[in-house]
């Protein structure tokens, strides 16, 4: 394949080695206090998205700014804003210290010389934590969400994979003792037996926005051997795989409730915690919000496991975001952003951002088997970042263009205003059209994902 392999375990070592010594320039110990103390009074701008990851972040900044001095400025927008409201910053070169970015938007951010290399300051011994580990993160996700063309940029934060939540209660009525292993065997063996009474057996949330190209239309690409592109950059949606995917996508539907074409991640989890929904497949995210018993009828009756399997196997759907130091800040707000950054997606800060609804990409956050029992995802969103595909939405600069036409005709496919067939056919000419514009097709990009 011509894609740009993932970073390996020595690229990363040689992309983020630290200096000889993990002593400060004063010959003390490295300290945060003392590390921050010539950026006392800096102030960091940085969006956060309207989620539980973020208020668990926001919730523990006290203790940063008090130990460094350094005061964060919160800037808030709902996901749908957020990529936008960067741009136009960064464009105008304007206030942004932190890039907050999602895991379609880093070859975009790297490839226009938005953000910094992050060996700019985990090679400086006066901001790099001895602490601060790279080899804790999950290498699927660092290389994922903070990596683009052999160098790492930002570091993981809030980072999700697609989980299969069911209701173990509605199951058991059913005569099920745990949930299914594969999409068919949801399909055609429980969809029928837990559709009925006005209960359905599973909701794909599927608006047209990034929901219906990144967690409907690519969900079904993958576990069936289906992609978006083949190894030279050109449609595969034609082929057998992904005409299979999409055609499942649609028998599906039939044990999912009426106008899922509109629901959103809120519909889809507000569904499944009033009781409506046996099964969602849904970002790791969401495990605070339906298990809550204030904003769910059956928190005690979740249960989490991996997603199911297809003939390809289990590919679930990978998101979230990075952190990086934003290239128009100038010298004190870079390294005023980095420490905050690593602070924030610290190993030895991450239990308290998981109890407090976070999701970190750390493994020694999830090594001690009493959290697996109190957070029931654990287990699942380990086994599934072992082997996620990174693209699993293309991570390039134009996805942002590209998804907007996936979003037009997977909705319309969904509808049956067009065939499957008539629907990709125009779809894959459309982004082929984008890639040529952009030069992949010419030599002027890599084939890069």
């Amino acid at each position: 394949m011509k894609f740009k392999k993932m970073l390996g375990t020595t690229a990363l070592a040689a992309s983020l080695c630290f200096g000889a010594s993990n002593v400060m320039a004063d010959g003390h110990a490295w300290s945060l206090e003392k590390a921050a103390a010539p950026y006392a009074g800096t102030t960091v701008d940085v969006v956060f998205l309207l989620r539980p990851g973020y208020e668990a972040i926001e919730a523990m900044l006290p203790e940063f700014e008090e130990a460094t001095g350094i005061k964060v400025n919160i800037i808030k927008h709902p996901y749908e804003n957020a990529l936008g409201e960067q741009v136009r910053d960064f464009v105008a070169g304007g206030d942004l210290d932190v890039a907050l970015i999602d895991l379609v938007w880093i070859g975009n951010f790297a490839e226009n010389d938005w953000i910094v290399p992050l060996d700019k300051f985990t090679s400086n011994p006066e901001l790099a934590d001895p602490d601060l580990d790279m080899d804790d993160f999950f290498p699927l996700v660092l290389n994922a969400f903070g990596g683009w063309n052999g160098t790492v940029y930002g570091l993981p934060v809030d980072n999700y994979s697609g989980l299969l939540f069911y209701n173990r209660c509605m199951l058991e009525e059913a005569g099920f003792d745990g949930p299914p292993e594969t999409w068919e065997e949801l399909k055609n063996v429980y969809g029928p037996a837990l559709t009925k009474d006005g209960k359905y057996a599973y909701a794909l949330q599927s608006k047209r926005n990034e929901t219906q190209s990144a967690d409907s239309f690519a969900r079904m690409l993958w576990p069936f051997g289906g992609s978006f592109l083949n190894d030279e950059f050109k449609s595969n949606l034609m082929s057998e795989e992904s005409l299979a995917g999409l055609q499942f996508r649609q028998d599906l539907m039939q044990y999912m409730p009426d106008g899922i074409v509109a629901y959103d991640h809120a519909e889809t989890v507000n569904a499944f915690s009033q009781g409506d929904v046996a099964m969602i497949t849904e970002w790791s995210a969401f495990y605070s919000t339906v298990v809550s018993p204030e904003t769910s009828k059956i928190a005690d009756c979740v249960e989490i496991a991996p997603e199911p399997m297809g003939p390809a196997g289990r590919k679930p759907a990978l998101g979230g975001f990075s952190m990086a130091v934003a290239a128009q800040a100038d010298d004190a707000e870079q390294a005023a952003a980095y420490l905050f950054i690593q602070w924030a997606t610290s190993k030895a800060n991450a239990g308290e951002y998981l109890e407090r609804g976070g999701v970190p990409a750390r493994k020694s956050a999830y090594a001690d088997p009493a959290l697996a029992e109190t957070y029931k995802f654990i287990p699942a969103l380990v086994e599934s970042w072992q082997d996620g595909v990174p693209e699993f939405r293309p991570r390039f600069a134009e996805w942002p263009e590209i998804t907007e036409i996936v979003q037009e005709w997977g909705t319309k496919i969904m509808l049956e205003e067009v065939s499957i067939e008539e629907g990709v056919t125009e779809l894959g000419a459309r982004m082929e059209e984008v890639l040529e514009d952009a030069g992949y097709y010419s030599g002027d990009k890599p084939l890069a994902q």
